[in-house]
C-alpha cells in the first residue's frame, strides 16, 4: 500500500493515475496530512458501481475548537457527535447535488456521504469526539468514466471538496451565531431528556409526557412531527400532572404514568396508539423541534406484540401457557413457527430475561386469546381444556414483582378490573378516568373467573452454546448484512426484526449484526446465560467503543440497547441453547 505524507503528494498520485484503469485507485490508500487535519483512505472501491470508498478525517481539537462545555459529559459528547453527523451529512448531500448526479462520472462517482440520522439523538460512530480530536467517517464515490479513472475530478473532490466540508462541518469557528446556538440547543435538549429520564424512578413513574408536546407524526413512514391540520398539543390531566426541574429548561410540567398497570382507552382515531408510540420512542432522546423532546420513558421499557411465525428456543412460557396438546413442554418451549399466543408469551419472557421493567402493549397488535378469555368463553371451554392463562390474569402478578404495563385498549373492558390507572384519549387530549372506570367496573360486573392462581413468573437461565453461523472453516458464514431496520443477515441466516419496534435506525441494525458475530467469536463460552453475555458485550463496548465489534473501520453504527440485542439473538433460528432443568 502506497502511503503519501502530504496532500500535495496525494494530488500528484491522482494526476499520475488519471485515465488509467479503475484498479489504479488502490494507489491512494493510506494517510495524508492536509492543513489542519489528517485524511485516511481506509478502503478503495473495486469499481464505480461497488460500495463507495471509506474515508476518515481526523481534526485536532486545537483546530476544531469545540468548547470544553460541549465535551464535559458523555451525554454532551453523544449530542455533539449527533449534531456534527447531521451537519456533515447535510453539507455533503448539498455538495453532491450541486455537482450534479453523474457529473463526475459513472455509478457513484463524485458522491460524498455520511450516515443520515433520523429524529433520535443516538450514540454514533460516524463522528467521534473527545478532548483531543474530532474524527469523521464518510464514503466517497471515486470518479470514473466507465472503468477509467477521472484523476482531475478526483483531485477536485478529495483535495478540494473534502477540505471544504471539514472546514464547514467540523470546525467550531465556521459556525454562524445561529448555528452555534443550534448546537447548544441540541446538546441541552439531550441533557434535559437524560436528566428527566433519570428522575422517573424517584417520581414513581415509568414515563413522562410534557405539556405542549406534539405527538402525531406526518405519516407511518415519516417520523417528523405533524405540522398541518388539527395538531393538538399535549396537556396532562391535573390529577396525573407532575413537575420536574431540569438543568437547562428549569421547571417543566407534564403527565407522569405511574408504576403498575395503566390502561390507555378511548374511541378509534382519538390518539391512543399515538400516545403509546411516543412512549415507546421515549427510550431515546429526540432532536429539537421533534415535538417529543420531553417525552421520556424508562430505558427498560419494551414494546410487546404477537409475532406469528417467529422461532422460539428453550423459553419457559409456562407462566402463560401449559398443557399443550401432545405433551409439548412449555417449560422448555421451542418451535420454528410460533403462534400469536406463544410468540407473545415468548416475547414477554425474553424481554424480562433481558432486564425489561415496563411492558408496552397495544391490543391491536396482540393475540386476542393471549390477552383475554371472557366469561362466555370460560363457560364454553373449560379451563382444563384451555392451555393459555391470559395476560389479564397475570398482569397484576407482574406488577407486584416490579414489572409495569402500559396497555392500549379499545374493546376489552374486563381489564378495568386489574388497572391502577385509566387514561382516556378524547380528540388527542388525555383524561384521567380512573375513578369512573372503577365505578363502571362495579356497576357492570363481568362475572369472569380469575384463572391466574398464585404462580409467579420464573425466568429460565438459558445458556447459548452456539449461534450456528460462524462455523469453523466456513468464512462465508461470518459475513453480516443489515437490511434497513427490518432484518439482519448472518452468514446464510436471516433474523427478522420487523416486529422489534424499538430498533429505529439502520445503524442500530448494523451494530447488532456485528455484535452478534463478535459475541459468538469472542464471548460465547457455553457457560454464560444470555443476560450475562449481553452484559459482557456492553462492558466491551463501554471500554473500547462500538468499533470493538467491527470487522473494519467505518461510520455506520448507532448504539442499540441490550434489550434489542437480546431480541435479535432470540430470533436467530440457528441458536443452540442449553437450559438449566
Amino acid at each position: 500500500m502506497k502511503v503519501a505524507s502530504t496532500h500535495n503528494e496525494l494530488a500528484s498520485v491522482l494526476r499520475r493515475i488519471d485515465h488509467r484503469g479503475y484498479k489504479a485507485y488502490q494507489d491512494i490508500r493510506g494517510q495524508y496530512r492536509f492543513p489542519g487535519f489528517d485524511l485516511h483512505v481506509d478502503h478503495v472501491q473495486a469499481d464505480p458501481f461497488a460500495p463507495p470508498s471509506r474515508f476518515r478525517v481526523r481534526v485536532p481539537q486545537n483546530v476544531a475548537g469545540f468548547p470544553d462545555w460541549s465535551l464535559a459529559t458523555p451525554t454532551r459528547r453523544v449530542a455533539l457527535s449527533d449534531f456534527l453527523t447531521r451537519r456533515f451529512s447535510a453539507l455533503a448531500a448539498a455538495l453532491s447535488r450541486g455537482r450534479g448526479q453523474g457529473a463526475a462520472g459513472t455509478g457513484k462517482s463524485g458522491r460524498i456521504s455520511m450516515a443520515r440520522p433520523g429524529q433520535e439523538i443516538l450514540a454514533r460512530n460516524s463522528v467521534l469526539v473527545d478532548a483531543n480530536v474530532v474524527e469523521a467517517r464518510f464514503t466517497v464515490g471515486l470518479p470514473a468514466a466507465g472503468r477509467t479513472i477521472l484523476g482531475s475530478a478526483a483531485e477536485d473532490l478529495i483535495c478540494g471538496a473534502v477540505p471544504r466540508l471539514v472546514r464547514e462541518a467540523l470546525v467550531f469557528a465556521s459556525l454562524s451565531a445561529t448555528e452555534a446556538a443550534s448546537l447548544e440547543r441540541h446538546i441541552k435538549t439531550a441533557e434535559d431528556a437524560d436528566a428527566l429520564r433519570a428522575a422517573l424512578p424517584g417520581l414513581g413513574i415509568v414515563a413522562f409526557v410534557a405539556n405542549g408536546a406534539i405527538l402525531p407524526r406526518r405519516s407511518g413512514v415519516d417520523e417528523r412531527p405533524l405540522d398541518r391540520g388539527n395538531v393538538v398539543p399535549f396537556a396532562s390531566p391535573p390529577s396525573l400532572e407532575v413537575e420536574v426541574t431540569l438543568p437547562n429548561r428549569g421547571a417543566v410540567r407534564g403527565m407522569g404514568i405511574p408504576r403498575g398497570v395503566t390502561l390507555i382507552v378511548g374511541g378509534g382515531y382519538h390518539g391512543k396508539s399515538t400516545l403509546l408510540r411516543a412512549i415507546e420512542r421515549g427510550v431515546y432522546n429526540h432532536i429539537p423541534g421533534d415535538g417529543r423532546e420531553l417525552v421520556v420513558t424508562s430505558p427498560l421499557a419494551v414494546k410487546i406484540r404477537a409475532e406469528d411465525g417467529r422461532a422460539v428456543t428453550e423459553d419457559d412460557i409456562s407462566f402463560f401457557i401449559t398443557n399443550l396438546p401432545f405433551g409439548a413442554d412449555t417449560r422448555h418451549f421451542s418451535t420454528e413457527n410460533a403462534s400469536g399466543s406463544t410468540s407473545q408469551a415468548a416475547n414477554i419472557v425474553e424481554a424480562i430475561e433481558a432486564g425489561a421493567k415496563v411492558l408496552l402493549v397495544d391490543e391491536d397488535t396482540s393475540a386476542t386469546n393471549f390477552m383475554i378469555r371472557d366469561r362466555r368463553m370460560q363457560a364454553l371451554v373449560a379451563k382444563d381444556r384451555e392451555p393459555i392463562t391470559p395476560f389479564i390474569d397475570r398482569v397484576r402478578s407482574l406488577a407486584e414483582d416490579g414489572i409495569s404495563t402500559v396497555l392500549v385498549l379499545g374493546g376489552s373492558g374486563d381489564y378495568l378490573d386489574v388497572a391502577d390507572t385509566v387514561i382516556m384519549m378524547d380528540e388527542y387530549r388525555p383524561v384521567d378516568v380512573t375513578a369512573r372506570a372503577r365505578e363502571v367496573a362495579a356497576r357492570f360486573p363481568t362475572g369472569r373467573r380469575f384463572e391466574g392462581g398464585d404462580e409467579r413468573l420464573r425466568v429460565a437461565r438459558r445458556v447459548p452454546v452456539s449461534l450456528g453461523f460462524a462455523r469453523v472453516g466456513d468464512r462465508r458464514s461470518t459475513k453480516t448484512k443489515a437490511r434497513g431496520t427490518d432484518a439482519i443477515v448472518l452468514g446464510h441466516e436471516e433474523i427478522d426484526l420487523r416486529n422489534v419496534e424499538q430498533v429505529v435506525d439502520p445503524g442500530q441494525t448494523r451494530f447488532i449484526a456485528d455484535a452478534l458475530r463478535y459475541l459468538e467469536a469472542r464471548l460465547l463460552d457455553g457457560k454464560a446465560a444470555i443476560p450475562e453475555l449481553i452484559e459482557r458485550l456492553g462492558r466491551e463496548v463501554a471500554a473500547h467503543g462500538m468499533d470493538v465489534v467491527a470487522p473494519y473501520i467505518h461510520g455506520d453504527y448507532c448504539l442499540a440497547r441490550p434489550i434489542e440485542i437480546a431480541a435479535a439473538l432470540n430470533r436467530l433460528r440457528t441458536i443452540e441453547v442449553r437450559a438449566a432443568r
